[in-house]
């Protein structure tokens, strides 16, 4: 018999069966549960439209642009390409005005002489047909576009290699970055992952071919990098194409540079140690 059994005398036999202590019960039910994880960032909620002007044409535009205070950092590669939680970050660095075709990478979007405007205007716009996309995002076909037009632009208006290393290196992280969503995938084309991967080669191959150039004949920084994150770049693309020479020499100016900080110091005491091997192998 229960604590309440004769409740129904009083008229109360719905009241037989109550949990003296019901409520204690709850609350403890309550702390035992596992806190609920908290939403994954959506793509669409760490972009926004940023207002620009061409400077090629003087037109007016918007293009989408990540929010980086609010993107949250997983890690880096080892070329130092950046991982963010819940969107590419590199799918959102290229600018591009939808009315001429003028694109560059958001740093160097501005810095255009007037004889490269005209180079711009006469090999480009007045040639270009643009797709027209309405996503609320940037899909990677769409961002392998703008890429593309950034690196014609880039060769038109005759960039420093610097800028086109860069471009090429960023492009590179994009194909990456694509390859790595469809795997993601229960199913995917094996054979789209297999291209994405041989144009990411391809991309860093110039890469490498443009920082070195770079390093060589102008003057630091260099697309917002230091000598010593320069090394560093150079000598992990001189690993990925066996160039072990150049990537040793690099290497060891990192971990002997009385500016580099501890944690690229690190990276390339590991770099460095995986050429040892990969030299014992041969």
């Amino acid at each position: 018999m229960g604590i309440f059994s004769g409740l129904k005398h009083l008229g109360l036999g719905n009241m037989e069966e109550l949990e003296l202590f019901e409520e204690t019960k709850k609350e403890e039910a309550k702390k035992a549960a596992p806190a609920a994880a908290p939403p994954k960032p959506q793509e669409k909620d760490l972009i926004y439209d940023r207002s620009f002007v061409c400077p090629v044409c003087d037109s007016p535009f918007t293009a989408k642009i990540m929010k980086s205070s609010k993107a949250r950092l997983l890690g880096t590669d080892q070329d130092l390409r950046a991982r963010y939680e819940g969107i590419d970050a590199v799918k959102y660095d290229v600018v591009m005005c939808p009315t001429c075709g003028y694109a560059a990478l958001i740093r160097f979007f501005t810095n255009v002489t007037s004889s490269q405007a005209k180079l711009i205007r006469e090999k480009i716009s007045q040639a270009v047909t643009l797709t027209v996309y309405n996503d609320e995002t940037y899909g990677y076909e769409q961002a392998m576009e703008r890429y593309k037009m950034a690196l014609v632009n880039a060769v038109v208006k005759r960039s420093k290699a610097s800028e086109k290393a860069y471009i090429c290196l960023k492009n590179a992280w994009l194909l990456r970055g694509y390859g790595e969503s469809l795997r993601e995938k229960e199913t995917y084309d094996e054979k789209l992952v297999e291209k994405l991967g041989r144009q990411e080669d391809e991309f860093l191959e110039n890469a490498y071919k443009g920082f070195s150039e770079a390093r060589q004949s102008e003057m630091f920084p260099i697309c917002g990098m230091n000598t010593v994150t320069v090394d560093y770049l150079v000598a992990v693309l001189a690993v990925r194409f066996k160039d072990y020479g150049v990537a040793t020499k690099l290497l060891s100016a990192v971990i002997t540079s009385p500016g580099a900080n501890v944690r690229i110091k690190d990276r390339a005491r590991d770099m460095k140690d995986q050429v040892m091997r990969e030299l014992k192998t041969k």
